[in-house]
C-alpha cells in the first residue's frame, strides 16, 4: 500500500524548500550585512536577526527533521538523545524566528508612532540587547523539551527515534507547560501584530492627513514628500513581512485552537482524516514562512534588488571568465 498523499506531498515540498530557502537566506545576510540598502543599523540588525532565525528553522526542522525522517530514517541523527536535543532547538528556534519578527514590529511601531521614545529605543544598542534577551528566553523556555521524548523502540540497546511520554499529557506540570508553550507561540505574537499594525496604520493614515491638510493638498507637492516617502517604504516592509506571518502561520493557529478545546492531539497517525491534514498543511506553510522574507525586500527594496543582482552577476561572471 502507497503512502497517504499529504506524505507523499511533504517529500516533495521539503527539498525543494530547503534547497530555495536556505541559499535565499544566506544571501539575505550577506546583503543585509553590508550595510548597502538604504536601511537603519538598528532595522538592518533586526532583519539579519529574522534571516539567521529561519535559516535556523529551515536546518532544525525541514533538513534535519522533516527530510531526515522521509529519507535517512535510520541515521545517527534518529538516536533518541540526539533526536530530542533537534527537537528543542526546533521549538527554540521557531521560537527565536516569531518572536524577533514581534519585537521588530514593535521597534517599527516605537519609531513611526512614539516620537519621544524614538531617540532612546530605536538605536543599535538596544536592537541588540532586545534580540539577545529574546533569543536567550526562547532557549530557556524550550529546554524542557528535550525531556518530553521516549525511545519509540530500542534496537540492540540503541534508543531509536522519539515518541512523546504519556505523562506530557496527563501531569499538570506537562499540561502547564504546554498550555504556557501554545499562549507564548502562536497566540500572543498574533495578538501583538495585529494590534500593533493596526495602531501604526491608524497612526501613519491620522498623521498623513494632517500632513496633507498643512501643505494645501497639494497632490505633486506631496507625492515629492520625502518624509511621507519613508512613510510609505515603512508601511509596505512592516506590513509586508507581519502579512506574510500572520497568513503562513494562520492553518496551524486554528489547528492549536482546536486541540486546546477538543480531544485532538498532534502528530495523529492517520492521514485520512481531515484535521490531521490540516495539520500537516500548517506546519508546511509554517516552514514556508522561513524563506519569505527574501523576497519580500527584493520586490519592496529597490537597493536590496539592485545588490540581489550584483551578488547573482558575481559568481555568473567568474563563471563566464573560467570558461573563456
Amino acid at each position: 500500500m502507497g503512502q497517504p498523499v499529504i506524505i507523499q506531498i511533504e517529500n516533495i515540498y521539503y527539498p525543494i524548500l530547503a534547497v530555495i530557502g536556505v541559499p535565499a537566506n544566506l544571501v539575505t545576510i550577506l546583503i543585509l550585512s553590508r550595510g548597502s540598502c538604504g536601511l537603519s543599523k538598528c532595522i538592518t540588525h533586526y532583519l539579519v536577526a529574522m534571516a539567521a532565525a529561519d535559516l535556523l528553522v529551515l536546518i532544525f526542522e525541514v533538513i534535519l527533521y522533516e527530510i531526515k525522517d522521509a529519507y535517512f530514517p535510520y541515521s545517527f541523527l534518529n538516536h533518541t538523545p540526539i533526536c530530542s536535543l533537534n527537537l528543542a532547538l526546533l521549538f527554540a528556534t521557531i521560537d527565536c524566528s516569531v518572536w524577533l519578527t514581534v519585537v521588530f514590529t514593535f521597534d517599527r511601531f516605537v519609531a513611526i508612532c512614539c516620537q519621544r521614545f524614538r531617540a532612546k529605543y530605536c538605536t543599535e544598542k538596544t536592537a541588540i540587547v532586545v534580540m539577545a534577551v529574546v533569543c536567550s528566553l526562547c532557549v530557556l523556555e524550550n529546554v524542557p523539551i528535550y525531556f518530553i521524548y521516549e525511545p519509540r523502540e530500542i534496537i540492540d540497546n540503541v534508543p531509536w527515534s522519539c515518541y512523546v511520554k504519556s505523562s506530557f499529557y496527563t501531569l499538570p506540570i506537562w499540561i502547564t507547560f504546554f498550555w504556557l508553550e501554545t499562549i507564548l507561540t502562536p497566540f500572543v505574537p498574533f495578538v501583538l501584530i495585529l494590534l500593533l499594525n493596526a495602531l501604526t496604520i491608524k497612526h501613519i493614515v491620522q498623521a498623513n492627513r494632517v500632513r496633507n491638510g498643512l501643505r494645501g493638498n497639494n497632490w505633486s507637492e506631496n507625492h515629492n514628500d520625502p518624509e511621507m516617502e519613508n512613510r510609505r517604504k515603512s508601511i509596505i516592509l512592516l506590513l509586508a513581512i507581519s502579512s506574510s506571518f500572520i497568513l503562513l502561520w494562520m492553518v496551524i493557529f486554528v489547528f492549536f485552537i482546536r486541540v486546546q478545546f477538543t480531544d485532538t492531539q498532534f502528530l495523529e497517525a492517520n492521514y485520512n482524516d481531515s484535521f490531521t491534514i490540516m495539520e500537516q498543511s500548517g506546519y508546511m506553510l509554517r516552514c514556508l514562512s522561513s524563506c519569505t522574507n527574501t523576497f519580500i525586500y527584493a520586490v519592496s527594496q529597490s537597493k536590496f534588488r539592485e545588490e540581489l543582482k550584483n551578488v547573482i552577476k558575481c559568481p555568473l561572471s567568474l563563471i563566464t571568465n573560467l570558461i573563456k
